[in-house]
């Protein structure tokens, strides 16, 4: 379940939504990861600093006329703006998308999204609606769709996420309604493949890690690229986990100024049944 931000952290990104544009050593990062048929940019969903990169790379890709489309985790598959005039307000744009400020602050992902529907790019809903998590989480044919450590891993990420308050006969299901997440979001991006243009998927970290999230769907015929965006600093850090951070050869981790420390367990509450599972 995507994270509350709060206040302070909403009058920031409403003071970076004018930020520079990217600068000539960001935009080589950005085009050593072309070409690719998708693009997936993982963020860390309080850190405003994700959310300039993600505005930027909108802008960059659509200037070069290289932008398929934008898919987000943010809004729900089958969501989208496609046919509307890039004049649009925002309004409309919400409608169209089905936006959810509570668990999404627009103040965050507004101009994103607005940067993409001004350049004439579609913003399509790529997450699992919220109508199927219940069918997720009774479906055991999706545990088959990890191999068995990486089903662990996914486990052991929800009993973590959730502070390791769950009991434990939700485990399972709540792996499960990530899983469909995962595809729902590869389908979409997929969906919206065009030769010699790039799919932008913006989601949370977790969700672009290459052994357990979206890329795990993807057919081997598409290329994709990641771009982790990360504010853990410390490579001591990424070397000692067990899955590491989830790239392979080409894919990039873009480093970002730490945040300060905060307890989300400490405000931690039990999700009700069939919710979606902490956000990643």
């Amino acid at each position: 379940m995507p994270r509350l931000v709060s206040i302070v952290f909403v009058l920031c990104l409403a003071a970076c939504a004018s930020s520079p544009p990217l600068n000539g050593a960001e935009q080589a990062r950005l085009a050593a990861l072309l070409p690719a048929d998708v693009l997936l940019l993982g963020e860390q969903h309080d850190a405003p600093e994700h959310q300039r990169i993600e505005r930027q790379a909108v802008a960059w890709l659509a200037a070069r006329g290289a932008l398929a489309a934008v898919a987000l985790e943010m809004a729900e598959q089958g969501r989208a703006t496609t046919g509307l005039p890039r004049a649009a307000s925002e309004a409309e744009v919400r409608a169209a998308l089905g936006w959810h400020d509570v668990a999404w602050p627009w103040a965050a992902y507004g101009p994103v999204v607005m940067g993409a529907v001004r350049a004439g790019v579609p913003v399509l809903g790529a997450n699992l609606p919220a109508a199927r998590l219940r069918e997720a989480m009774q479906d055991e044919s999706l545990d088959a769709r990890l191999p068995p450590a990486a089903l662990a891993e996914q486990r052991r990420r929800i009993r973590e996420g959730h502070c390791h308050a769950l009991p434990e006969a939700r485990i399972a299901p709540m792996a499960r309604v990530q899983i469909a997440r995962d595809r729902a979001m590869a389908a979409t991006a997929a969906g919206a493949r065009q030769p010699g243009r790039t799919v932008l998927l913006i989601a949370g970290g977790g969700h672009v890690h290459r052994a357990l999230g979206v890329p795990r769907h993807l057919s081997p015929d598409l290329k994709s690229k990641v771009l982790l965006a990360s504010t853990d600093t410390a490579p001591e850090a990424i070397e000692s986990r067990a899955d590491g951070d989830g790239l392979s050869k080409g894919d990039q981790r873009w480093l970002t100024p730490p945040l300060p420390p905060r307890d989300h367990c400490a405000a931690f509450t039990l999700p009700r049944r069939g919710a979606s599972p902490a956000g990643q």
